[in-house]
């Protein structure tokens, strides 16, 4: 479960270049010293995954409080079935329900401070670039802290998105170093892939829910049994 993590960063990460991508393109990056300029494009990475950690963090809590009333099995159908439905319904019929516009204030905000950010070149500006990065709206995102509710752990939801973070990091790297690049037909051959592994990841976390004996797969839930015999002296 935690490589597919890895995967849907990898391949997501043409997603995040068309998304994220402008961001990568404007880091104010020091051109003339390649050692300086390394690190920086690392500090903003690390703050891209430590927004990513907390996230994971904070969601798969959620996913252990869903487990402790007994609904993993069930909580891991309705992920996949999300999932699943999130790629195959239409873009447009989300969008009429504009679901997101009680956060727009909160959005605003967000991408006002990443501009101000983006025209310093102090060493904390970096990181505090990808911080607000990993925070902003993001569909492939969204997917992914499903995966992480899914654990049922917070520290392996944290383990979850970091590992689609760092799945990012290649393709986001060349970003801003040869942003021109990053054009072609590769780029949508990869981009028609994204779909089709995440229904894939989707049908995974059914199979799991199912609870069918597939041992890594769909494991038989384990069944916890409670006694009441009191020692007596």
């Amino acid at each position: 479960m935690l490589l597919s993590a890895l995967i849907m960063g990898l391949l997501g990460s043409f997603h995040c270049v068309g998304m994220c991508g402008p961001i990568a393109f404007m880091l104010p990056v020091d051109h003339n010293k390649p050692t300086k300029k390394l690190l920086q494009v690392l500090l903003y990475h690390l703050g891209r995954l430590t927004s990513y950690g907390i996230l994971g963090l904070v969601f798969g809590f959620l996913g252990k409080g869903l487990y402790v009333f007994g609904m993993q099995q069930r909580l891991s159908i309705i992920i996949g079935v999300i999932m699943i439905s999130i790629i195959l319904i239409p873009y447009k019929t989300f969008s009429k329900y504009n679901l997101s516009k009680p956060i727009y204030s909160l959005l605003s905000n967000l991408k006002n401070r990443l501009g101000k950010e983006l025209q310093k070149k102090s060493p904390d500006t970096f990181l505090t670039i990808g911080l607000l990065n990993g925070l902003l709206p993001c569909g492939l995102v969204y997917i992914a802290l499903f995966g992480s509710i899914a654990t049922a752990s917070p520290w392996l939801g944290a383990l979850f998105m970091v590992l689609f973070g760092m799945g990012t990091i290649p393709l986001m790297t060349t970003a801003v170093y040869f942003g021109s690049m990053l054009k072609g037909s590769a780029k949508k051959s990869v981009q028609r892939l994204i779909p089709v592994f995440v229904i894939l990841i989707g049908l995974l976390f059914i199979l799991r829910g199912m609870g069918l004996g597939i041992p890594y797969i769909s494991p038989e839930p384990v069944m916890e049994v409670v006694t009441n015999t009191l020692d007596c002296h």
